[in-house]
């Protein structure tokens, strides 16, 4: 028998603790963070290309309703794409394709200027950090004053 104490209390695997710490990093934290804003945006995202961008895009060229816009690979051809599902057709769904393209050109875009805006505050303040020159710590001054008086005494000592 080993002359250890036997521990009541249970040890936590070294895994569990790495993935934890990995967890509560402030990177993952804003990545989780950014999930959930993007969600919500991805809500708005939708409601833009669907409510206000295809009607208005139909309307110019003619009055093409993209969520209706499929080709019948097999089945009965109908008026809507709504019924061809409900009837089990085969269909490339063109018009949903097209929405999915028009959202990713939206996302793309409002992330674009999103970015370039951080780049401008984050530039500016780098700007301003450098403008502003930095006071020396006390220790650099209190060098500086016995570099001087070093100096001064061996000019004295010539």
């Amino acid at each position: 028998m080993s002359d250890e104490p036997i521990s009541s209390k249970s040890r936590t695997p070294k895994w569990l603790l790495d993935f934890q710490a990995f967890i509560m990093r402030g990177n993952v934290i804003d990545l989780a963070v950014g999930i959930i804003v993007g969600a919500a945006f991805t809500g708005i995202v939708n409601s833009l290309v669907k409510d206000i961008l295809n009607p208005v895009i139909g309307l110019i060229i003619g009055g093409i309703d993209f969520s209706n816009l499929f080709i019948t690979l097999k089945g009965q051809h109908v008026q809507t794409l709504a019924e061809a599902q409900k009837i089990g057709a085969v269909t490339l769904n063109v018009g949903v394709f097209l929405n999915a393209v028009i959202q990713f050109i939206i996302v793309g875009f409002a992330v674009f200027w999103f970015v370039r805006i951080l780049n401008k505050f984050y530039v500016s303040s780098k700007k301003k950090e450098a403008e502003t020159p930095k006071k020396p710590s006390n220790e650099e001054v209190l060098l500086g004053e016995i570099r001087d008086a070093l100096v001064a005494q061996s000019k004295n000592n010539r």
